[in-house]
């Protein structure tokens, strides 16, 4: 009996121990395996492309701005990248505390800031040619004394007002074709490429070609080239002889004389005519002076005259 009752406990144990085996390599198999380690890195996502009406620059909320502080304008074109240039003369211009002001003041500005690449395809130079009151004038020349967004640059009207002096000197025209802003500045043609920054009071957008006005960039005409002076033309000498002396028809030779020569006979000294009958009339001295009487009325006041003679005879 003990051996029986050994064997069937031994036997029982051996059951228990294959089933617990059992349920618990079942329960293992059941359970869920274990997720493979993903092959691929998870990657930062990228933003999307920036269509030209959107920001580099988002403006905060309206709420978080506080008045006694100005929008910093070299903060946001440093942070847009691509500025330096410009942020450079803004600051050595002093132009920089001028708009600060402005929009210190509740005033809006519009600027249009060209890219340190449209500095670069300026000539070798052309920046250092400048006196420090031209350099100020370029750079107001940029910006215009209102809030003016990307829509309505349409309803302008040319030649637009900057802050560089008048518009004789300083014509601005911006004239739009479709969603394209084109400006002319008389010397430089170019587009709005891109808005920086805007926020109903500052808009500022971004030109690859810096803006030259004709106040200081026109073109210099070259004068032209000196007339000639006339050549004096020579004059024919005078005659040492004041008679001047013909050929005729006949082949005689004839004189004539710049004053007539003085006859010796008194008789001949007045200017006579010959009549039909061939008698010569005197009808004026030499002196040039007409004779009233003429050469019958002498004969016949000589003829009276010689009749009282004979009379008292």
């Amino acid at each position: 009996m003990t051996r029986k009752q050994a064997f069937i406990s031994f036997t029982c144990l051996i059951v228990f121990f294959f089933y617990h085996c059992t349920i618990a390599f079942a329960q293992s198999s059941s359970s869920s395996p274990a997720q493979a380690p993903s092959t691929t890195q998870d990657k930062p996502s990228q933003p999307p492309a920036q269509s030209p009406n959107q920001p580099l620059v988002q403006a905060p909320p309206a709420k978080a701005r506080r008045r006694a502080e100005p929008t910093n304008v070299t903060e946001i074109l440093d942070k847009a990248g691509g500025f330096s240039v410009f942020i450079r003369l803004l600051r050595s211009t002093d132009v920089i505390t001028q708009i600060e002001n402005d929009l210190n003041a509740s005033n809006s500005v519009t600027i249009l800031a060209p890219t340190n690449g449209g500095f670069s395809a300026l000539k070798a130079g052309t920046l250092n040619t400048l006196s420090p009151q031209q350099k100020v004038q370029l750079v107001d020349y940029h910006v215009l004394p209102t809030f003016i967004a990307l829509q309505n640059f349409q309803t302008l009207t040319n030649p637009v007002h900057t802050q560089a002096s008048n518009t004789r000197d300083f014509p601005l025209n911006i004239t739009t074709d479709g969603n394209s802003v084109n400006i002319s500045t008389g010397v430089v043609n170019t587009t709005i490429s891109g808005t920086v920054y805007s926020d109903n009071q500052l808009a500022i957008y971004r030109v690859d070609s810096v803006l030259l006005p004709i106040g200081i960039f026109a073109p210099k005409v070259s004068s032209p080239a000196p007339a000639p002076a006339p050549v004096a033309l020579l004059k024919p000498k005078k005659e040492s002889s004041s008679s001047t002396s013909s050929t005729t028809s006949s082949g005689s030779l004839s004189s004539s004389s710049s004053s007539p020569k003085p006859s010796s006979d008194p008789a001949l000294s007045s200017s006579s005519t010959t009549t039909s009958d061939g008698a010569v009339a005197d009808d004026q001295d030499t002196s040039g002076v007409i004779n009233p009487i003429g050469n019958h009325g002498v004969i016949i006041m000589m003829s009276v005259g010689m009749a009282v003679v004979a009379m008292f005879h």
